[in-house]
């Protein structure tokens, strides 16, 4: 089998700095306001776990330099994306999400089954979630992004870590022009990662809550993902093909 390093429609950049600017989102028409809560609400009775909590959307993205760019973002919530079902709106902004690349001692990659409950079941992933606007006072920089990507590791997973020790790998472009920022962490041995990750899961049913993943696999090469039953998300496999063909000293 061939291994395609970026399949059409994907765009990965190598980013190692990154600046971000906060703009007012797009105003949206009466009409595009219903339309978007008629999805919403349809999506909601489908799956009442649902929550319509803020997030960050990604209003632009301009390079400063080689590795370098700057993304424009702007705070909205998660029924703003129900916009993408609507046929014929182009009114919406894409959205803005954290990941983590957490490989193996070995050079595998930990890749994640999305849960019955979320809003994408039985999708493989990295671990990661959308940004989150900054409170009061706070600002959303590369630091608050790099603590974010670490706490979704952690809650997903049970791998904890400084967010120190995640630096930043790579930026993703793909469906819906969504953008991606990709940090890479520290190795780990496999029998850890697998430890915490049915401790962390464990945690989450003891409290009467369904863990947002329900499955891990560590793979060695983006043809391995193919054993995997499942849609998967479109950055992944290119993802998988840059580490694992070209795998970077945390410290580079």
């Amino acid at each position: 089998m061939t291994e395609t390093p970026v399949p059409a429609g994907v765009d990965l950049f190598d980013i190692h700095r990154l600046r971000l600017s906060e703009v007012q989102a797009p105003q949206l028409s009466p009409e595009d306001e219903l339309a978007r809560d008629c999805v919403w609400n349809e999506a909601v009775r489908a799956n009442p776990s649902l929550f319509d909590g803020p997030v960050v959307a990604c209003a632009g993205v301009e390079w400063e330099g080689p590795h370098s760019i700057v993304l424009f973002w702007a705070r909205v919530t998660y029924r703003y994306y129900a916009l993408r079902r609507v046929p014929g709106n182009t009114s919406w902004l894409p959205s803005l999400f954290v990941n983590v690349v957490q490989p193996t001692d070995d050079g595998r990659v930990l890749v994640a089954r999305m849960s019955s409950s979320t809003a994408a079941p039985g999708r493989w992933q990295l671990p990661g979630g959308s940004v989150e606007p900054p409170g009061e006072h706070q600002v959303l920089d590369e630091v608050a992004v790099r603590r974010h990507a670490a706490r979704e590791l952690a809650e997903e997973t049970g791998v904890e870590l400084p967010p120190e020790e995640l630096s930043l790998w790579a930026v993703t472009r793909g469906e819906h022009r969504s953008i991606g920022l990709v940090f890479l962490a520290p190795p780990r041995p496999e029998a850890m990662l697998c430890e915490r990750f049915e401790e962390a899961t464990a945690a989450e049913r003891a409290m009467g809550h369904e863990p947002e993943l329900d499955r891990i696999a560590l793979v060695r090469s983006a043809a391995e993902l193919m054993d995997l039953h499942g849609p998967h998300v479109d950055y992944l496999a290119p993802v998988v093909y840059r580490y694992t063909k070209a795998p970077l000293r945390h410290d580079a």
